[in-house]
Order: structure tokens, then sequence, then C-alpha cells
């Protein structure tokens, strides 16, 4: 696989080192020639000075033959700028932006950029750790509007089914691990005292999820 990784700030750099050391061809974009010293000498991959969203910068980094275009300059406009040049122009099938602002996300996604916000995901992170510490993140999806979980279930609610703990669109079980071992359960599947539960949950109904499984 060839990416071309525009931006080489903490993010970009690390970005491209882990893809670097998983053998694919990377090559960075910055227009600080100091910036490339944080991918370290054990680097591989190619480095090109120049802006993100100048054609010739692109061309010669062989924007025409590559599989992932990812933006993560430190500029809002100038990682949707070459992300749109990337999409609209070379058809790159996958295309990555990261953006500070949020509330520009819905725009990109219609152009068929995907985003990433880290002050998205950062707020729903720390508020889930600090809001519900009875239970376990596994994984957050997209900039955390769905979350992962699991709880064990407390003495109040043993005897009680999958199905009690769904609530469509919400609050989806999709594992129970009971005595070391993990299945799938049937909605009428009845819940045990200390049966692990694994949830999908919309970050917006996590208080509703926590109401239902808090000891």
């Amino acid at each position: 696989m060839r990416v071309i990784i525009g931006g080489c700030g903490r993010v970009g750099a690390h970005l491209a080192t882990k893809i670097a050391f998983e053998r694919h061809e990377v090559v960075v974009i910055d227009k600080d020639p100091l910036a490339f010293k944080r991918l370290g000498k054990s680097f591989d991959g190619t480095t090109i000075r120049g802006m993100v969203f100048d054609r010739e910068v692109l061309e010669k980094a062989g924007m025409n033959r590559c599989d992932s275009y990812v933006a993560v300059t430190s500029g809002d406009n100038s990682n949707v700028v070459s992300a749109t040049i990337a999409r609209e122009i070379y058809r790159i099938p996958k295309v990555v932006a990261r953006i500070f602002d949020p509330r520009r996300a819905e725009i990109y996604r219609r152009l068929g950029i995907q985003t990433v916000s880290s002050v998205t995901w950062a707020a729903n992170e720390i508020s889930n750790l600090v809001l519900f510490p009875h239970m376990v993140r596994d994984l957050a999806l997209g900039d955390g509007e769905v979350q992962l979980v699991k709880a064990s279930i407390p003495p109040r609610i043993a005897g009680r089914t999958i199905a009690d703990l769904m609530i469509p669109g919400e609050v989806t079980p999709f594992a129970v691990v009971r005595a070391g071992r993990s299945f799938i359960p049937a909605s009428h599947e009845q819940l045990n005292e200390g049966d692990i539960i694994e949830v999908a949950v919309l970050a917006s109904a996590m208080d509703k999820f926590q109401q239902m499984t808090t000891p």
C-alpha cells in the first residue's frame, strides 16, 4: 500500500513511522524541513518539502498512484483543501482529514472525506471516564459517538434478560462472558450475577445504561 501523509507534526510523524513499520510505502509532505526530524533515523519512507495543497508537490509525492491520503497539518483549511484535491481530482479511494472544528465534520463527510476531530474525541473520552467509572470502555467508534463498553451484572438485575437491557438504536448488548467463556446471547438469554456483558452504547445514552447496570 502507498500512503501519502500531509503534515509531519506529532500526529503525522507517529502515523508515518507506524505505517512504514508495517512495511507499507509512505511519503510525508511538510513545509518545514525540520519537522522531518520527528520521523527518526530509522524511517525509510520518503519526505518532500512543500505545501500540501500545491499540485506540483502532490505530483512529486505520487498522488496519482497512491492508495490513501491523510491530511494532518495544524490547520483545518490546509487539511480540507488537500483532502478535497485528493478526493475530487486524483480520486484517491481512502482520504482522511484531521479537523479541529468539529462543526465542519458533516460538510466534509458529504464530500466523501472521512474526518477525525481530536476535540470531539477527547471530550467524549474524558467525560465517559469521569461520569461512568464503573464501566470499562473497550473502544470508541468514529469521534466517540458509539462506545463499546463492558459491565458486570449486579445482583439486582440478575435473572433479567438481554432484551431487558436493549434500547433500540441506543443500547445493544452483543456478547456475554460467563465463567470465563464468551458467547453471543439470544434476546431471551437470562443474565446471572457476575456475568460480564459487552454492549454498544450511544454516547448520548450512556447515562441510561448506567442507570440499568449500576450496582
